[in-house]
Parts: structure tokens; C-alpha cells; sequence
């Protein structure tokens, strides 16, 4: 039930997220120098939206591989559940490495 209910969320989360990243990258290359466009402009790059994106992405994603096997009859239910656990974690946890080493430095 948890599965089904995060993936319904994380959908309309990331739709709002996606959007947000879209709309305030059209801010990055502004001439403007008014402050609110620069104020929008760096949200484009604000670490915790990036990071919850990305979260809200791995797992969404692994999640609908997770339903697709088990609607093609793989019955191991809690054995997909905790593989995408573990996979999520690690490919979060390599993102955020990543992010904060190369791109936050």
C-alpha cells in the first residue's frame, strides 16, 4: 500500500518539481538584473529542490519498474520492494556525492 500510495505522490510532486526546474531555468540566461528574476534564477540551483527532484525521480522511476514486474507475474512482492529500497538509497546516495563534490564545490 506504501508503494502505491508514494508513487501516486511522488507523480504529481514531480510534475510540480519538473515545472518549477523548467520555468526558473528560462531565468538563467536573463538579462535582467532586477532581483526578483536573480532571487528565481538561484532557485534553478537551490540543493534541496535539486536533490528532492532527483530522490522523487529514482524512486518514482524504480518503483514503476517494481509494478510493471509484478503485473508481468514475478511474485516476489517484498523481495522488488526491498531491491528497489536498497537500489534507490545507492543511487541517491552516489547523486548526492556527486552533486555536492562537482557541481556545489
Amino acid at each position: 500500500m506504501f508503494v502505491w500510495i508514494f508513487h501516486r505522490l511522488s507523480g504529481v510532486m514531480l510534475i510540480f518539481l519538473l515545472s518549477l526546474q523548467l520555468v526558473t531555468g528560462f531565468f538563467q540566461s536573463s538579462p535582467s538584473q532586477s532581483e526578483w528574476v536573480k532571487s528565481v534564477a538561484l532557485l534553478h540551483r537551490y540543493t534541496p529542490v535539486v536533490c528532492l527532484t532527483v530522490f522523487l525521480l529514482i524512486f518514482h522511476a524504480l518503483y514503476g519498474v517494481r509494478t510493471i514486474l509484478l503485473d508481468l507475474g514475478i511474485g516476489r512482492e517484498r523481495l522488488l520492494l526491498w531491491g528497489c529500497n536498497l537500489l534507490g538509497v545507492v543511487l541517491f546516495g552516489v547523486f548526492v556525492v556527486l552533486y555536492v563534490t562537482l557541481v556545489r564545490a
